[in-house]
């Protein structure tokens, strides 16, 4: 594999920060193969740039030594990977049986009129978006909404309301 292959779509190299690239050294020891580097290598990606770029699924693959296909196809079987940039402040709502009992629907109903932002979309200023999961963990205290990575249980309309407001 050419090293020169992270170039292919935009022409600008990608490649870790300093600190993600001490992270991936510090992580590849534990691994029995190189290979298997391809899930905490998208974190990395991810972690350092808010989404994973065909740049850096190729940097990925010429660091770990395996075909960018491999790792494209990881990339895009788990959903946690977004292979497009994100809002600001990306939200994630469950989708499951007990976040839509407990009320997930009026939340996305209240995303879709106060921010004009429906399930899958970014807001025209770059600062929400808005993606329906798959079940977050916390049935016992739906709905739960994700932001950024962070749980906010019981949630309701009004409780979205005042979380929003904060968000700077």
């Amino acid at each position: 594999m050419s090293d020169r292959s992270h170039l292919i779509a935009t022409g600008k190299p990608f490649q870790f920060d300093a600190e993600r690239d001490a992270m991936f050294e510090r992580l590849v020891v534990r691994y029995p193969t190189r290979e298997s580097m391809i899930l905490p290598s998208l974190w990395l990606v991810q972690e350092q740039e808010g989404w994973v770029s065909q740049e850096a699924i190729a940097y990925i693959a010429d660091r770990i030594g395996t075909f960018a296909s491999k790792v494209f196809e990881a990339a895009t079987f788990y959903t946690m990977y977004h292979l497009r940039p994100m809002g600001r402040y990306h939200i994630c709502i469950c989708r499951t049986l007990s976040c839509w009992l407990r009320g997930k629907q009026e939340i996305v109903d209240y995303l879709r009129g106060e921010l004009g932002l429906a399930p899958g979309e970014i807001s025209e200023d770059g600062r929400f978006s808005l993606e329906e999961v798959e079940c977050l963990g916390h049935c016992g205290t739906a709905p739960v909404v994700q932001i950024n990575g962070e749980f906010y249980e019981n949630m309701d309309v009004d409780k979205l309301k005042s979380l929003l407001a904060t968000l700077v």
